[in-house]
């Protein structure tokens, strides 16, 4: 079954202060740094983008819009389920700015498409990041019918209550999101003591 990338980039940052998807950790903006790991891996990658986006984003890269359909991140998610029903997507928020190939790599062979999703976890916590995981589209589907009768429209929620697998990295590191300007340089430290 193909794997499709997918960046999750149409967040409004409002905790960050300026938008996520931009700051440069790698020398381009995150957003794009993430959308070339992925399609080193991936059959196709697409940035998942809000439609006023749109006119900022480099030639060359192949965009989702955001259907405005669904609340948080589900509304990129379905998005690019509805664009392609039939693939799995390899879903990455573009506040990552640790993750690395070797860890997407690890995610990708650990798959199990039996199960509506592989997601990452960290160790201190077990629980699912949805933004961090390979969603297969029986899952993508089943979460349509959840947000039907939920009162949540939290991705990690869904999962939890779903047959998912889940993987730890090899460091919990490469998951730490950087959503505050706090978490932005703790980041830089870490990035210069690497």
């Amino acid at each position: 079954m193909k794997l499709y990338g997918l960046v999750l980039s149409g967040g409004r940052s409002t905790r960050m202060g300026q938008d996520k998807s931009v700051i440069q950790y790698h020398d381009r903006p995150q957003r794009e740094h993430i959308y070339n790991l992925l399609s080193q891996v991936c059959n196709k990658t697409f940035l998942s983008i809000r439609k006023e986006q749109e006119s900022e984003i480099s030639e060359g890269i192949s965009t989702v819009i955001d259907m405005d359909e669904y609340k948080g991140p589900f509304n990129g998610l379905l998005s690019a389920h509805y664009t392609y029903p039939k693939v799995a997507w390899l879903v990455l928020a573009c506040d990552l700015p640790l993750i690395d190939l070797k860890a997407i790599n690890q995610l990708i062979a650990a798959r199990d498409t039996k199960k509506d999703a592989t997601a990452f976890a960290t160790r201190k916590s077990g629980l699912p990041e949805p933004l961090a995981a390979i969603w297969e589209p029986r899952g993508l589907a089943n979460s349509i019918d959840y947000l039907k009768q939920a009162t949540s429209s939290c991705p990690r929620k869904f999962l939890i209550n779903s047959e998912i697998k889940l993987v730890f990295p090899k460091d919990d590191i490469v998951l730490m999101n950087a959503n505050s300007e706090e978490d932005y340089r703790e980041v830089l430290s870490k990035l210069e003591s690497s």
